[in-house]
């Protein structure tokens, strides 16, 4: 089978890439390894940036979005038992953010490539990739017991962090930059309503606490734990007593609870692999760097980078032009590196560190938390950093 481009991995950024090629008339199959009910049911990112929102609003995948995503124009931290709002759409010239589960932007790709006749290929794990540096590269992949192959002028790989792609690319041609951070977050779905209108970050003697939402009826919440945190050891009743303990205010701010549908551990590190491209071979998204969560950039990032590719594709495909090829991973890895500090710098002012210079680092966070919270200038560094900024 032959295609123009092969993309590996139906998560967003081979959705977008797929569609966006689409758009230009390219043509594209999708290799996931998962099935469809799978991919549409991964919980993960839930929170939009005002350009991935306008992405996919202007390029014909934003309907849902905006009838069910949730409009937020700030963020509360909370420190010392005591809330302070960033008002990011005031501090960033009308910008804002919108929650919208990760697994529903999927699903919104995902009908819109297949009612376009689009091919994606679920269930079709990729084995290796053939001739990566010449004109005519192959994927090998197997599905329903059956191994094919998928010859294509170019290959995107947005198969994640542990996918084929990136361990397709011989040793030494990359360069990788990694940091692993001494805790993890022990996530919850409740089916209980948000206790707050916005997100809420805490910094507390306990630990870090995040109050999210999927929905008005859905709250998503994050509590600082070990790496090894043994779910077993965490019933729902501590849970929801951690939480309130973390989360308690000077003025008396009520969490309420519910029934709890899924916990899981999520440990935190940051990485960077540069370049990211060899041959005709790109990486984008999970698959050529991860982000803590604490700056909500994964799936932003993971758009971003194939909003660059597919601007290239089209070029070259349109114009025969190589030069904006050329330059994929260096245009990338200026967004992914703001990215990356933004999300450290998110980490390590609101997480407790375990190490010898805690009382330390303590005042440090606090002092860095009361500029953040009582300086314009400041604030507006985290505002236009969170919504996402426009250029880099």
């Amino acid at each position: 089978m032959r295609t123009q481009v092969a993309i590996v991995g139906a998560g967003p950024a081979g959705l977008v890439l797929s569609h966006l090629l689409a758009r230009a008339g390219i043509d594209s199959v999708v290799l996931e390894s998962r099935s469809r009910e799978y991919v549409e049911k991964r919980v993960r990112a839930g929170v939009l940036e005002q350009g991935t929102v306008d992405l996919l609003t202007q390029t014909g995948v934003g309907e849902r979005l905006r009838q069910e995503g949730l409009i937020h124009h700030g963020i509360e931290l909370r420190f010392e038992g005591r809330p302070y709002r960033i008002d990011l759409t005031e501090l960033t010239g009308g910008r804002s953010i919108t929650v919208y589960g990760q697994q529903e932007v999927v699903k919104d790709l995902i009908r819109a490539r297949l009612d376009a006749g689009g091919q994606i290929r679920f269930e079709a794990e990729a084995l290796g990739f053939a001739e990566l540096d010449s004109d005519r590269p192959r994927v090998r992949y197997l599905q329903a017991g059956q191994e094919q192959e998928l010859t294509c002028d170019w290959v995107a790989g947005c198969d994640g962090f542990w996918g084929a792609s990136r361990q397709a690319i011989p040793d030494g041609a990359l360069r990788v930059y990694e940091k692993e951070y001494p805790f993890a977050w022990l996530g919850i779905l409740a089916a209980v309503a948000p206790s707050s209108d916005e997100l809420i970050y805490t910094y507390h003697e306990r630990g870090f606490a995040l109050h999210s939402l999927r929905s008005p009826e859905i709250s998503r919440m994050y509590l600082q734990c070990r790496p090894d945190e043994p779910l077993d050891e965490w019933p729902d009743e501590r849970i929801w007593h951690e939480l309130r303990t973390r989360f308690a205010t000077d003025d008396g701010f009520v969490l309420e609870d519910g029934p709890i549908l899924e916990k899981s551990v999520t440990s935190m590190r940051s990485f960077v692999v540069e370049p990211m491209q060899y041959g005709r071979l790109f990486l984008a998204g999970d698959a050529a760097h991860i982000v803590p969560p604490t700056g909500a950039k994964g799936m932003n990032l993971a758009i971003a980078d194939v909003r660059v590719l597919a601007e290239a594709l089209i070029a070259w495909y349109q114009a025969g032009r190589t030069d904006l090829l050329d330059r994929y991973s260096a245009t990338c890895l200026r967004r992914v590196w703001r990215a990356e500090h933004f999300s450290w710098w998110m980490t390590s002012m609101l997480h407790r560190f375990p190490d010898d210079d805690g009382a330390f680092q303590q005042r440090l966070q606090l002092s860095q938390l009361r500029y953040v919270t009582t300086s314009r200038a400041a604030a507006a560094s985290l505002a236009e950093n969170y919504v996402g900024l426009e250029t880099v």
